[in-house]
């Protein structure tokens, strides 16, 4: 298991970090709900491919069966897949922030300030992570639209699973605003990177039947695994062939460390943008 290196972990134990880092973390969520198009954006785009793709496919596809009754349509197969892309749009619009921080002078103002560049990474990370959190748990809101009854327990894992994907989204996402010096880059590099994980994480189609190329490069995306873990507990009766839920969780805390400290690591540099 990774570990935070010596200077994080002592800032940790610091009486003044977690100040800075709730501070940062408030000023995510207020900027973000300020700016309407931007939660428009992010709930609104997911809700249409949800309607128009798995509307579109109808019956011309038969996903496999996750309710262990007569199967389950399309739509109900995409509903995890949309949860997750909402969960990822929030997380790319929320790191454009540190950019626009970058440009507006509001990041060289916090760089100089008496407080630390981990503090200032985790309350962006944990800013954002919130943000898609919450997001996602908006569109968890339509499940009984396609047949999911949730209790009480299943909310709750379902909570913990997304918290641990938008952890993990967050934090690739602001390793990567932190190398690049615009948007329009930002927009770039993660249409090249996370667009493509999630293409290939089972939101659109499964395993059996892809070509065995795609499917090793499904095995091996990280977004795979959250997906996973988010179809086993909304499915109980989940096929064999999806990776387990204890192997899905596992994998993705693994993967939210890694990018969290590539993040931390990165945020410790200075921050001259335009390296990617």
């Amino acid at each position: 298991m990774p570990a935070l290196p010596s200077e994080s972990a002592a800032a940790l134990k610091h009486p003044g970090f977690w100040l800075p880092v709730a501070t940062l973390w408030w000023r995510e969520l207020v900027r973000f709900y300020r700016q309407r198009s931007r939660v428009v954006g992010v709930l609104g785009t997911p809700l249409l491919f949800w309607l128009l793709i798995g509307s579109g496919f109808g019956k011309s596809f038969r996903p496999p069966d996750f309710s262990g009754s007569a199967g389950i349509t399309y739509l109900e197969y995409f509903f995890p897949g949309t949860i997750l892309l909402v969960v990822l749009f929030t997380s790319i619009f929320s790191n454009m922030s540190l950019i626009e921080d970058r440009r507006e002078g509001f990041l060289l103002s916090v760089l100089v300030a008496p407080i630390s560049r981990t503090a200032l990474a985790f309350g962006k990370i944990l800013g954002g992570c919130t943000l898609a959190l919450l997001q996602g748990l908006l569109i968890l809101l339509l499940a009984p639209a396609v047949g999911l009854r949730l209790g009480f327990r299943q909310a709750a894992e379902v909570t913990a699973i997304l918290f641990l994907i938008s952890f993990a989204l967050t934090a690739l996402g602001f390793y990567f605003a932190w190398r690049v010096d615009s948007v329009q880059g930002f927009h770039g590099v993660m249409n090249l990177v996370l667009m493509p994980m999630w293409l290939l994480s089972g939101a659109l189609f499964p395993f059996s039947g892809a070509h065995p190329w795609v499917e090793w490069v499904m095995r091996v995306n990280p977004l795979t695994y959250g997906l996973a873990a988010l179809r086993r507990v909304l499915y109980p009766a989940t096929p064999a062939d999806i990776p387990s839920l204890s192997a899905s969780i596992g994998a993705t805390v693994v993967f939210g460390l890694l990018v969290a400290l590539a993040g931390l690591r990165q945020a410790r540099q200075p921050s001259t943008g335009g390296s990617v």
